[in-house]
C-alpha cells in the first residue's frame, strides 16, 4: 500500500517549483530533521513521497515524521549547494549526514599581512589575509614542528611594535631565536624573504632554500667562517628533520588531496592526504554522523561541502573513490573559492593515483578502528551512555550490567542462541554463553520458540543458583555468579514479537517488572518497551544508541560463531558416521579424544586410534583406509 501524506503535505507538493533551491522538512515540533538541496525542488521533494522511496529504510523513517516543508529557491544549483552546507552547519537536523566537529584540529598560521609577520598556532581559521598550515593531528604535533623550525628561521614571537630603532634585543636574539628586526639586525625584506622560506618548507618547497643554505655553508667554511657554517649547518638540520617526514609521491603532483571512505556500521570515517610539491605532507581522518542507509556517494558529497566550506586551503585537484553526483557543481563552488583558479574532481582507476586512494582507504579503515576503540576505552563516554540509556528507557538504575540475546540458524539447522554481558558499557566476554537449541523442530526455524527455549534455560538456571548456590545448575559447571546476577536491562535482538515472548518467560519467572526488558528492531534502530504502544527512537548521535549497538552487534557475531561452530561438528560427524562400524558413540569418543579434528583422527596411527573406547583393530583399519 502506497504512502499517503497528509493534506497540507500533499498541497505543497502540488506547489513546488521547478528550479533550483533548498529544502527543509520539519517535525511537528517545527525542528527542522532535514535539509536537501534540489535541481528541480518539485522533482527531488515529490521523489520522498512516491513508490521510489520504498527501498529506502531511512527515507521511510524520515517521511513519517515529516508535517511541513520549507523552500528557498536560489537562482543556481551552486547557490542551493552553498545554502545547503549553510543549513546544515546551523541546525545540525536529525537527518543528515553531519561531519563530526567536536574539536577544531590545530593550524600554523603565519599573518603575512603585516609587516613583520609572526608564527602563530590557531584552532580557527580566519579569512584576514594569513596563511595556514594544517591540519596537524594534535597541538604537541604543531609545537614540534615549531620549536624545529625556530632554529632554522627564528622568526619573531614578542608583541613589540618593530620600526629596527630599538636600543637592544631581547634574550632570543642572544640565543639565536630570534634575528632581530627589533633593532635593524636584519631589514624588513631580509625579514620577509626568511618566513617566505619557512611557508615554503612548511608547503613541502624544500629545495631551493636547502640549495640556497647549502651554498652558504659551504662559502662560510671556505672564507674559515666556522661558526657561520656550523650555524647554517644546524639550520640545514632543522629543515631536513622537517621535510624527512614528508613522504615523496610524484613530483607531477604539485597540489592535490586524496580522499577516502572507510565504513563499519552505521560509523563512517573519512580520510584525507594532503600533497603539496610531490610530498605528501599532512593527513587527517573525520568522523561522520547519519551516515547510515545512505551510499557511498552521497557520504563523500556531503563531506566534500561541509569539509571544504572550513578549509584554509582549496587544491588544484581532489581525488575520489567514487563518482559522486554533483562533482561538476562543486567543482564551480570550489573554484570560486580558490578565487577563480580550477579545481577538479577525479576517480583515478589505475597507476600512482589510484595506488594513493588505496593508501587512503587503508588508512582510513584504521583510523575508524582506533576511534571505536579510542570510545570504548573512555569512561566518561560509557557513562554518559549508560544514563542516556537509562533516561530514554526510564530505568529505575543505570543499566550497569546489561544481557542481551540472539538466535542464529540456517534453514533451521544447528540453531544457537547467544547471551553476551556488558558490565559498565564493556564486554565481559567471561560470562558469555550459548544454548543449542533442543526443543525446536528442524523442519523449519522458529525463532520465537527458540528465544523461549534460551531465556526459560537461562532463568532456570538463576532459580537454581538460588535455591542451592553449592549445587551445579543444569549446563554442568555453570553454578557461577554469572546465572545468579540478574540484569539491570535484558536486551532482546528483535521486534514485538521477540519482545513479546521476553514478556511471557519473565512473567513466568515472577521477574515481569523486576527485570527491565527491551528489544532492539534493526531496521530502525527502534527500542521497544513493555506495555508502550510507540517504541524509543534514540538520537543516532548519541553515545547510548552506539552503545546498544554494540551490545547487539556482539551478541550477533557470538551467536554466528557458535552457528559455525555447530555446522562444523555437524560436518566432522557426518564423516565419521560414513565409516562402517562408527556409531553416535564411537564417534563422539574418537571427537573428543582428538580434539574434534578430523585431520588429528585421519593423522592418528592405528595403536593411536585403538585407544579410544570401542575402537577396536578391525575399525581402526577401516578408520584409516576411508579417511
Amino acid at each position: 500500500m502506497s504512502f499517503r501524506p497528509s493534506e497540507h503535505i500533499a498541497n505543497i507538493l502540488k506547489s513546488l517549483p521547478m528550479k533550483p533551491g533548498c529544502y527543509l522538512m520539519k517535525d511537528k515540533d517545527g525542528r527542522i530533521i532535514y535539509v536537501g538541496k534540489a535541481k528541480r525542488l518539485r522533482n527531488r521533494v515529490r521523489s520522498y513521497f512516491n513508490s521510489s522511496a520504498e527501498g529506502s529504510a531511512k527515507t521511510l523513517r524520515l517521511r513519517e515524521n515529516i508535517v511541513d516543508i520549507e523552500v528557498i529557491v536560489t537562482e543556481t544549483e551552486v547557490q542551493a549547494l552553498i545554502t545547503e552546507e549553510t543549513l546544515i552547519k546551523r541546525h545540525q537536523p536529525f537527518y543528515n549526514i553531519n561531519l563530526k566537529d567536536d574539536k577544531h584540529y590545530p593550524y600554523i598560521k603565519i599573518n603575512w599581512q603585516d609587516g613583520y609577520p609572526r608564527v602563530e598556532t590557531t584552532r580557527r581559521v580566519v579569512k584576514d589575509g594569513s596563511r595556514y598550515f594544517g591540519p596537524y593531528a594534535a597541538m604537541w604535533a604543531v609545537q614540534n614542528t615549531l620549536r624545529t623550525l625556530r632554529r632554522a628561521f627564528p622568526y619573531l614571537t614578542c608583541d613589540r611594535e618593530i620600526n629596527g630603532k630599538d636600543e637592544r634585543a631581547c634574550l632570543f636574539y642572544d640565543i639565536k631565536l630570534c634575528n632581530a628586526p627589533c633593532i635593524g639586525a636584519v631589514t624588513k625584506d631580509e625579514y620577509r624573504a626568511m618566513i617566505s622560506e619557512l611557508m615554503d618548507v612548511l608547503n613541502g618547497k624544500s629545495e631551493g632554500v636547502v640549495k640556497r643554505m647549502t651554498q652558504e655553508m659551504n662559502a662560510a667554511a671556505e672564507a674559515l667562517q666556522f661558526e657561520r657554517a656550523a650555524a647554517v649547518r644546524d639550520q640545514l638540520k632543522a629543515i631536513e628533520y622537517i621535510t624527512q617526514r614528508h613522504k615523496a609521491v610524484n613530483p607531477n603532483m604539485t597540489d592535490h588531496d586524496v580522499v577516502a571512505l572507510a565504513r563499519d556500521k552505521n560509523d563512517a570515517a573519512v580520510q584525507i592526504l594532503f600533497i603539496r610539491n610531490g610530498k605528501l605532507v599532512g593527513s587527517d581522518v573525520r568522523m561522520l554522523t547519519g551516515a547510515e542507509g545512505e551510499s557511498d556517494e552521497a557520504v563523500l558529497e556531503q563531506f566534500l561541502t561541509q569539509f571544504y566550506a572550513e578549509a584554509a586551503e582549496i587544491p588544484s585537484e581532489i581525488m575520489l573513490p567514487n563518482e559522486v553526483e554533483s562533482a561538476k557543481i562543486i567543482e564551480q563552488w570550489l573554484r570560486d573559492k580558490r578565487s577563480g583558479q580550477k579545481v577538479a574532481i577525479t576517480v583515478p582507476q589505475r597507476g600512482n593515483k589510484r595506488d594513493l586512494i588505496k593508501m587512503a582507504q587503508e588508512n582510513a579503515a584504521e583510523g575508524l578502528r582506533m576511534i571505536r576503540e579510542q570510545w570504548e576505552a573512555d569512561t566518561h563516554k560509557q557513562e554518559e551512555a549508560l544514563g542516556e540509556l537509562q533516561k530514554a528507557l526510564d530505568l529505575p538504575r543505570p543499566p550497569n550490567r546489561i544481557e542481551c540475546f540472539d538466535i542464529s540458524t540456517t534453514q533451521g539447522t544447528s540453531i544457537v542462541a547467544s547471551r553476551v554481558v556488558f558490565d559498565q558499557g564493556a564486554p565481559r566476554k567471561s560470562e558469555y554463553r550459548r544454548f543449542n537449541i533442543r526443543t525446536v523442530s528442524h523442519a523449519g526455524p522458529d525463532d520465537y520458540q527458540s528465544m523461549r527455549e534460551a531465556l526459560t534455560r537461562r532463568f532456570n538456571r538463576w532459580k537454581g543458583a538460588l535455591e542451592d548456590p553449592m549445587v551445579n545448575t543444569p549446563g554442568g559447571d555453570d553454578h557461577d555468579e554469572t546465572w545468579r546476577r540478574l540484569p539491570d536491562l535484558l536486551l532482546i535482538d528483535g521486534g514485538k514479537g521477540q519482545l513479546g515472548i521476553a514478556i511471557e518467560v519473565l512473567t513466568e519467572f515472577d521477574l515481569l517488572g523486576k527485570v527491565p526488558v527491551a528489544s532492539l528492531a534493526k531496521q530502525f534502530e527502534e527500542l521497544y518497551r513493555p506495555g508502550a504502544s510507540t517504541p524509543v527512537i534514540l538520537n543516532r548521535r548519541s553515545p547510548a544508541l552506539y552503545l546498544v549497538q554494540r551490545v547487539r552487534d556482539e551478541a550477533h557475531r557470538f551467536a554466528i560463531t557458535s552457528h559455525r561452530q555447530q555446522r562444523t561438528k555437524a560436518g566432522m560427524a557426518s564423516k565419521l558416521e560414513q565409516i562402517p562400524g562408527i556409531g553416535p558413540k564411537r564417534r563422539k569418543a574418537l571427537l573428543k579424544a582428538f580434539g574434534n579434528s578430523i585431520d588429528a583422527i585421519r593423522g592418528a596411527t592405528i595403536d593411536e586410534l585403538m585407544q579410544v573406547r570401542g575402537v577396536t583393530a578391525e575399525i581402526a583399519t577401516t578408520i584409516k583406509e576411508t579417511l
